[in-house]
């Protein structure tokens, strides 16, 4: 990945000269995209690198605060800091009325490399370590997330399918549902079309098991920063076209108390300097044989999942999918062909051998999960780490106790005392991503909620 060059905004505005404003995307350590619209006559100033914006926003809270314990040698005074727009990335924005485009932007210091502040800078990191070995990871994402219906009240409602020729709505599961597929083909479409626009790889969408619920794939990529802002630019364009549909979708780990949370699965492989896949074995069989460095890399997933918990499930709300019958992992099992548990090798040829990781919620920022589960791949993969015994096809996990931290709070404290992970991803933006979600952590606890009233009021 690089930043763009003046000439991409001049054969753009060739195109479509109509453009009027460009909306600056950019991610912070939250996975959220915040955005600055600058005008026409900034685009130039922009693309040529002479554009800041304040260096505290990849700091930022889900709500967009500040917590202290940041160091101020980095971020005191609120300084400047360059921001460059990511090449191949600018595009129309269809959901708008406004002849306005967008681009990802990333931080960038004065050699013109990623600045170690940019979520995608622990990633670069992680995939340094794989080059230095001769191997490159190859890598997609499935995204989970929610239809909401359109309502005026303060708790939202699932979109549930039109029984037809009634006025009633279809609950329960409907897991692949023809009829939802139709009912909402309008907008499925528009999603198509903007991913095209974008340049956005998506393979495959069906309804999930519950009402409301949808998957949403794209396809495997060997530019792992590109498979990370293929998974942003997904959010953000279901969330855009929703609006348009007079809908709302949210990427919430757990919006729903009764209903299945949403996922962000990563799909990985490893491969040579040949491009033979390192997963693979010489001889294919069902059910395949694992090679050592497969073993290895889902060893060392599983050695690290706890220290990297607070990246897969990075606020209060995401520990709420963890939990028996919840459609979700409850701890780091593993196994072939076997969609409850944490670490799956999926059924494909040989070649095609991969991990896919099922832990991380879909709100977690990718840059940051991609860069954890291949750390934990890498560290396994060098270690020869014991994933211990496989999980049979036909064990029943649904009921199983959650091993995993259950808290963000604990999770935090496994990540801070980690001896793999925020070595992998850096040092400093471990220790700033740990007092940042700490910060977000205690300002929620320290929130009271309706529910104290509901259940103590009265009563005590």
């Amino acid at each position: 990945m690089n930043f763009a060059q003046p000439q991409e905004l001049d054969d753009y505005l060739r195109e479509h000269p109509e453009t009027q404003m460009l909306e600056l995307l950019i991610p912070d350590m939250n996975g959220l995209l915040r955005c600055k619209r600058i005008q026409r006559r900034e685009f130039a100033d922009f693309f040529a690198g002479a554009f800041s914006v304040p260096r505290t926003i990849p700091f930022l809270g889900i709500r967009g605060d500040m917590y202290g314990g940041q160091d101020q040698a980095v971020i005191g005074g609120d300084p400047d800091q360059t921001l460059r727009p990511v090449a191949g990335t600018l595009a129309p924005i269809p959901w708008l009325a406004s002849p306005t485009a967008q681009v990802l932007t990333g931080f960038a210091d004065n050699d013109g490399s990623f600045c170690w502040t940019d979520p995608r800078a622990p990633l670069l990191r992680v995939l340094e370590h794989f080059g230095a070995d001769g191997l490159a990871p190859v890598v997609a994402t499935e995204l989970e997330f929610y239809l909401l219906a359109d309502g005026d009240g303060v708790r939202p409602q699932p979109l549930m399918g039109r029984v037809p020729g009634t006025g009633l709505r279809q609950s329960g599961i409907q897991y692949c549902m023809p009829d939802d597929l139709l009912d909402c083909d309008a907008f499925l479409e528009d999603v198509r079309l903007a991913c095209e626009l974008h340049s956005v790889p998506l393979t495959a969408i069906h309804s999930e098991f519950s009402p409301g619920q949808w998957e949403i794939n794209t396809h495997h990529q060997q530019d792992a920063l590109l498979a990370c802002d293929h998974a942003l630019l997904l959010r953000r364009l279901v969330k855009g076209i929703a609006r348009r549909h007079g809908l709302a979708a949210t990427f919430m780990a757990k919006p729903f108390a009764e209903l299945a949370g949403s996922g962000l699965h990563i799909h990985a492989s490893v491969y040579d300097g040949k491009g033979v896949n390192v997963f693979a074995h010489r001889e294919p069989a069902e059910p395949p044989q694992m090679t050592s460095t497969l073993l290895g890399g889902i060893g060392g997933l599983a050695n690290t999942v706890n220290e990297a918990m607070a990246i897969f499930a990075p606020n209060p709300n995401s520990y709420r999918r963890f939990k028996a019958g919840a459609y979700a992992p409850a701890g780091p099992t593993w196994g072939y062909d076997h969609r409850e548990v944490a670490l799956r090798v999926p059924v494909s040829s040989e070649q095609n051998r991969r991990i896919e990781h099922r832990i991380a919620g879909a709100d977690a920022n990718p840059y940051l999960v991609l860069a954890a589960v291949l750390a934990g791949i890498h560290h396994g993969m060098r270690s020869g780490a014991d994933p211990g015994e496989p999980v049979t096809r036909e064990a029943d996990l649904s009921q199983s106790a959650v091993s995993f931290p259950t808290r963000l709070d604990g999770a935090l404290e496994l990540f801070r005392a980690g001896k793999v992970i925020p070595g992998y991803l850096g040092e400093r933006y471990a220790q700033a991503y740990a007092v940042q979600r700490q910060g977000e952590s205690d300002l929620y606890n320290g929130e009271v909620p309706d529910l104290d009233y509901e259940w103590y009021l009265r009563a005590l």
